[in-house]
This record gives C-alpha cells, sequence and structure tokens, in this order.
C-alpha cells in the first residue's frame, strides 16, 4: 500500500535533488545490466543468485518461503512463482511446512549448491568491477549509510 497522497501543490525536485536522482537511477541500472548480464553468462539471472545465496546462508540450507520472502525483501507470491520454476530446473526443492499448513518449506539442493558456488566467483569479481573497485572506503561507507536510510523505517516529520 502506497504512502504517497497525490493532493495538495506538486513538490518539484530542485536542480541538485533532480541532478542526484538522475544520478542514483543511472547508477542502479549500469551497476544492475552489469552484473545481471555477467550472471547470465553463467546461466543464473539475479533473481536465482539471491534466492541460491540466501538459501545457503540458512540451517540446513532451509527456510519457510516467508523467512525468506522477507529476507530478500520480496512478495511471498513473487518468491514463490520464482521458486517453482527453480525447483523445475532442480536448484531448489519445495515442501509441506509441518508447522504451517498453509506454508512451505525451501531447501537448497546439491545441484543448486554446485550451481552457487560454481556462479560465485564471478558474481564477486562482477561486483567488484561494476561497484566495489570503482569506489573508496569512504564511498563505500556512506553508500551503506544512505542505502540504510533508504531502506529502513522513515522517521515521521
Amino acid at each position: 500500500m502506497s504512502t504517497i497522497s497525490p493532493g495538495g501543490p506538486v513538490r518539484w525536485l530542485n536542480p541538485d535533488e533532480e541532478r542526484a536522482w538522475r544520478a542514483f537511477l543511472r547508477a542502479m541500472v549500469a551497476v544492475g545490466t552489469g552484473t545481471a548480464r555477467d550472471l547470465a553468462a553463467i546461466g543464473l539471472s539475479e533473481a536465482d543468485y539471491e534466492v541460491l545465496s540466501t538459501l545457503s546462508e540458512r540451517p540446513g540450507h532451509t527456510s519457510t518461503l516467508g523467512e525468506q520472502a522477507d529476507k530478500m525483501g520480496w512478495s511471498r507470491s513473487r518468491l514463490s512463482r520464482h521458486a517453482s520454476r527453480m525447483e523445475t530446473r532442480g536448484l531448489l526443492r519445495r515442501a509441506p511446512d509441518p508447522d504451517d499448513g498453509r506454508g512451505c518449506l525451501l531447501t537448497l539442493t546439491a545441484e543448486g549448491l554446485a550451481a552457487l558456488e560454481t556462479a560465485a566467483p564471478a558474481h564477486l569479481e562482477s561486483v567488484r568491477h561494476h561497484f566495489i573497485d570503482r569506489l573508496t572506503p569512504e564511498d563505500l561507507t556512506a553508500i551503506e549509510q544512505i542505502a540504510s536510510k533508504l531502506t529502513g523505517p522513515r522517521a515521521t516529520p
């Protein structure tokens, strides 16, 4: 549900705000396109890699669909559809959640773990090439702080 109220006067961006917004959009596209292209060359999408890497961090390489969706910032329906496609490819297994009759468990398969282990070195090199190595340690600290503000709870004025 949106928290944006379209009523009232339009708050146009000033030139500094517009430059910052457009630079942010261009950076997201440039980094995202570069890393996505590099992952596709090794047979995975960014979404595949995110699911595999996040599952690999869980005990037993297993998570409930709800916990996994929350950790990734995805809706449950989006993850469910994507997990179905990944299951067809043998990368993960879905099973009923014994603690929640309506839920399911996602478990990384041996094939999924092998795909992740094969992809990880190339993906990390891609992240370094398109992002990390272009920035100073101070830039990285600033980006982490900014990203935390953008993804954390919004303070009310």
